[in-house]
This record gives C-alpha cells, structure tokens and sequence, in this order.
C-alpha cells in the first residue's frame, strides 16, 4: 500500500475509539496517536502542579512546561505516553483525571496547544488518530473520517468493566455520572465542541464485535485507496 492517508476516528466517550484505531494501525502499519492521552497528560501536570485552569495566565504559563511524546513498547505492542519524559501511561486512566480533563480539554489555549502538536505528529501522513475534534479541527482534510457512536449503557458498561480492574470499590452510578457529564462538557463546550464531520462515516458498535468494526473501517479505508 503506497499510498498513505490520514483516518481520524471521534465519537463519544467508551465507545472504543482507541481500541479500533490501534488495531486499524496495526492492520495497515500506520502510527496511532491517542490524542485523549495528550489532554490526560497535561491534565495530570495540572492536577500534580496546582494549576489553576480557571486562570488564563496561570494556564498559559504551564504549558510552557509540557513537553509530551509517545513511545512505542514492544511488550504491549502498544505507544504510550510520556509527560516530561516520564512514562504516565497509567496514571492518565485514573479516575481522579477521567472526572477533570473534560474541563481542562475544553480550555481554548490547551486545545490550541494540543492541536498543533497532532498537526505536527500527522504530517507525513500515515497516521490514525482518535478523540473528539480530530476530523473537525485537528484535520479537517483527512481521506478517512469515522464517528463512532453506541448506547449510553453499553458504554457504561465498557467503562466500568475497564475501571473496576483498577479500582474495585468503583460504583455503576459513579461511572455513569462521569460519562454523562464529559458527554455534556464535550459536546457543549465554546471551542471545537464534539460533532460528527459532513463527511465522516458513522460507525454504531452498539451491537457488533471488535472485529466486525474493524472489517468496517479496513473496508471505508479499501474504498478511499
């Protein structure tokens, strides 16, 4: 496959954006860039540094002080993040930061300072990316625009089988108040709110298997080559 594009995968919360892009990554050997890891990341240097992010000034001057990359580990055959050249892969997914970087994502300096770091990693093409603005803002060109979507409750279902392995005394309720507050937060926020692109292609995984959805989008990507 010579030719190479560039596929961005949005939707909401726990629908398994990031599952399906590392293995469209892997299946076409493209870079994946886990752009909800990058606000994760910064949201843990808030958190750690007392930003207040609420205070422009205060925001701008930290992230002067975030430097972020991805690394690839052979062992899970996955990338992960590094904040400062720190491996925070497992602190982004605690609970603490999954309640707060809605709002620091939805701060326009941040997205700002995300966006021109993802345009700079998807320059060469080659690249699948995930989150909730990627074929809106960060790369409104791209060949291949997937939104994905699926039931509120299966998403919470996902979500919760995902945290309960890390934190047993975790509620249902909990997490379904922490999806209903980023869904709200991310499709109502100012600055790149979540929407589907007119030229995305929808995805419903309500109902289908892992690899089902990936037949789906190996095929959106065999009609664009």
């Amino acid at each position: 496959m010579s030719k190479k594009i560039i596929i961005t995968i949005d939707g909401w919360s726990s629908c398994g954006k990031s599952t399906l892009a590392r293995q469209l990554a892997r299946s076409l050997g493209y870079v994946y860039i886990d752009s909800g890891a990058m606000y994760r990341a910064i949201t843990v240097y808030f958190l750690r540094n007392h930003v207040d992010w609420t205070d422009g000034a205060d925001v701008e001057k930290a992230l002067q002080n975030v430097h972020l990359h991805f690394e690839y580990n052979p062992k899970s055959a996955q990338s992960e993040i590094f904040l400062n050249d720190e491996n925070i892969e497992y602190v982004i997914r605690d609970l603490v930061v999954a309640e707060k970087v809605s709002e620091v994502a939805a701060i326009g300096s941040v997205r700002s300072f995300a966006v021109a770091q993802q345009q700079k990693m998807g320059a060469r093409k080659g690249i699948v990316m995930d989150g909730r603005d990627i074929g809106t803002t960060v790369f409104p060109i791209a060949e291949l625009k997937i939104f994905m979507t699926a039931d509120l409750d299966v998403r919470v279902g996902r979500r919760f089988k995902e945290m309960y392995e890390k934190n047993p005394n975790i509620t249902i309720e909990e997490v379904k108040a922490n999806l209903e507050l980023r869904d709200h937060i991310d499709s109502h926020r100012e600055v790149s709110p979540l929407r589907m692109a007119d030229d995305a292609v929808l995805l419903d995984n309500t109902h289908i298997s892992m690899e089902e959805q990936l037949d789906f989008a190996l095929k959106q990507v065999a009609r664009v080559l």
